[in-house]
């Protein structure tokens, strides 16, 4: 009697014999297709002139604080568009209450106001002045002018930028301040090219992890 010296192969419940064709999943095309895919990868990589205008432009801002450290309110404008504190003893009289002039400069009231977010529990200091400057900016509203300004505080008042996305926040800020006749120049073409520079870098991240 011949006897098969070939290996038997037995199959449990819900494995599949070799060589038995797979269904693919019925998965739903991207909603993004091949975009990444197909995207430049030159247009990805930073640029060596822009990486060096950028630093260029950096020194420059850091310039810029030093020389404002004389003039406050010069300086919290300037300070609150790069995200810095350390402003609110320049913002009390003598009595150790918020300046009452403060009330007609919307800018300073606004840059005090987003800073309070910032506060931590029991900093009194910083609640009076989320209190004084909410009060006051909707106050203001109704009367604005400048259309950038307004947007800006409507903004605030309904989502602090401490509350927000940073990426998104200054991607929005970008098109307000640019509006503003007041915006800094240098600070504009510096936020502009870092922002461009971030989103290369997540294009080309992207398109590798679509690959």
């Amino acid at each position: 009697m011949e006897i098969n010296s070939s290996p038997t192969l037995t199959l449990t419940h819900g494995q599949v014999p070799e060589g038995t064709p797979r269904h693919s999943a019925n998965f739903h095309p991207s909603v993004w297709g091949d975009y990444f895919l197909a995207y430049a990868s030159f247009a990805m990589e930073p640029d060596v002139k822009t990486e060096q205008r950028i630093e260029q432009l950096k020194e420059k801002v850091r310039e810029m604080i030093v020389a404002s450290a004389d003039k406050p309110s010069q300086k919290l404008s300037l300070i609150d568009a790069i995200q810095r504190l350390d402003v609110f003893n320049k913002l009390k009289d003598n009595e150790g209450k918020f300046k009452e002039s403060l009330v007609g400069d919307v800018r300073g009231l606004l840059s005090l106001y987003e800073a309070t977010y910032l506060s931590v529990h029991q900093e009194d200091i910083l609640d009076e002045a989320l209190e004084f400057t909410t009060t006051h900016l909707k106050s203001a509203l109704p009367n604005l002018s400048n259309d950038a300004i307004a947007a800006q505080v409507v903004h605030a008042l309904n989502q602090p930028i401490h509350k927000g996305l940073p990426r998104l926040e200054s991607r929005r800020y970008i098109s307000l301040y640019e509006q503003d006749d007041s915006h800094n120049k240098t600070l504009l073409a510096f936020a502009k090219l870092d922002f461009n520079l971030v989103q290369k870098l997540h294009q080309r991240e992207l398109s590798k992890f679509t690959r």
